[in-house]
This record gives structure tokens, C-alpha cells and sequence, in this order.
């Protein structure tokens, strides 16, 4: 199937978008699973029903927060508008940010559960022998819990590729800046004898998360091999 030039720039943006979604929430994605792994507080279900709510709310809710937080009229938005001129309304930026917040509580909760079934112990004498916490993380829990930051990417990369509501509400559905896949099948499906092109996005989308599911899981074998020292 050849991709024409309305597909491959859809295509693309999907991918940059999505991409830029997860590259820049993966940090803060394993900062929140390990403070939910690891730590106990005073509000820690608190924190968790916050970090979590994504997955619960309808998507168009979660547009419109952001439209009132991070939009040029937002009390946030508005800020890093005049002091960095940064914006997020109506342009590819903003639409990573929608998929990021959506996509975050899968990514966490897969890197969550990996940190979870790292035994402890390992940990404990790291720091009896002089490890401080940081150097524990990077050389004991990160490596440990790869295969659920794996998991927890590819899940998420997913979800992005497939992000609709908050992202048609918070930033719209503009050509070559907002439209990605889902939003090019919905425009193509509000047109006239647009069933054709729309079916060619559906089929291409499935590809695209049919490839990324195989990656990952034959990343996650190679990391296990590697682990056992098997050939």
C-alpha cells in the first residue's frame, strides 16, 4: 500500500506527537512509579486517585481542563506565555501535551508494578554497602524494572497514536499542526465518499501498533536473555 502525501504527513505528525508525549513524561512517569512503589506518606491515595484519574474521566473533560489551565487564557498557560513565550494553544506542542496527560496513568502504573516486584533486599544492600539512594535507583531498580518502562512506553506510545477527545478540544483539529490519525478519520469520515481514505488510516494504524507491540516484545526477551546470561 503506498501512503499518499496527505497520509504520510498524518502519519508523521501522529508519530512526532506521540513520540514528544512520551520522551518528555517517561522522567516524571518514573519519578510518580517510584514514589508510588516505594514511598509512604500522608496522602498517598490521595496522590494516586490524582495520578490515575486519566483513566476515568472522559477525554473531552480533560481537554477542557487543560484549555482553562494551559491555554493562552489559562492562569498557567497565560504565565509561561509572557515569561517564556511558550504556548501550547492550537499547535503540534499542545497536542503532545493532551496525549502525555492521557497516556501517563498506563505508563506509570506498567513502570509501577516492575519497581513493585523488585525485591527489596537487593536495594538494602546496596545501601548497607555504602550506595547512596540515587546510585541504588540507577544501577539496581532502573535496570531491574526495564522490562515495565518497556511495557509502560509502548503502552503509552500507543495510547498517544490513538488520542482523540482532549486533543480535538484543547487544541482542534488543524491541518498539518493538530490532525492526527484519529482526527483525520474523523474528518475524512464527515466528507463525502470519505469512507475509502478513512479505512486506509484504520489500516495503517493497526500496522503502526501491531509493529510497535512486536519491538516490544522482542526487546523484553532480549533483556531477559540478557539478565540469565543465555544465549
Amino acid at each position: 500500500m503506498i501512503l499518499t502525501e496527505f497520509e504520510w504527513q498524518t502519519l508523521l505528525l501522529s508519530l512526532k506527537i506521540a513520540g514528544a508525549a512520551i520522551i518528555f513524561s517517561l522522567p516524571v512517569g518514573i519519578l510518580t512509579a517510584w514514589i508510588l512503589a516505594r514511598c509512604q506518606f500522608i496522602g498517598k491515595s490521595l496522590f494516586d486517585s490524582i495520578v490515575h484519574l486519566p483513566l476515568v474521566l472522559p477525554p473531552v473533560v480533560l481537554g477542557y481542563l487543560l484549555l482553562l489551565t494551559m491555554g493562552r487564557h489559562g492562569f498557567i498557560g497565560e504565565w509561561l506565555d509572557k515569561c517564556f513565550h511558550l504556548s501550547f494553544s492550537f499547535n503540534w506542542q499542545g497536542a503532545a501535551l493532551a496525549s502525555a496527560v492521557v497516556a501517563f496513568p498506563l505508563m506509570v502504573r506498567s513502570i509501577r508494578l516492575a519497581i513493585e516486584s523488585i525485591d527489596c533486599r537487593l536495594e538494602n544492600v546496596a545501601r548497607t554497602l555504602g550506595a547512596k539512594p540515587f546510585r541504588v535507583f540507577m544501577t539496581i531498580t532502573l535496570p531491574l524494572a526495564f522490562p515495565g518502562i518497556l511495557m509502560g512506553i509502548v503502552l503509552g506510545f500507543a495510547r498517544c497514536l490513538g488520542e482523540f477527545g482532549a486533543t480535538i478540544t484543547f487544541v482542534s483539529n488543524i491541518q498539518g499542526e493538530t490532525r492526527t490519525l484519529p482526527l483525520a478519520m474523523y474528518t475524512l469520515l464527515q466528507i463525502p465518499d470519505g469512507e475509502s481514505a478513512a479505512l486506509r488510516l484504520c489500516i495503517v494504524s493497526i500496522i503502526l501498533s501491531l509493529v510497535a507491540l512486536f519491538l516490544s516484545e522482542m526487546l523484553n526477551r532480549w533483556h531477559k536473555k540478557k539478565l540469565t546470561g543465555s544465549k
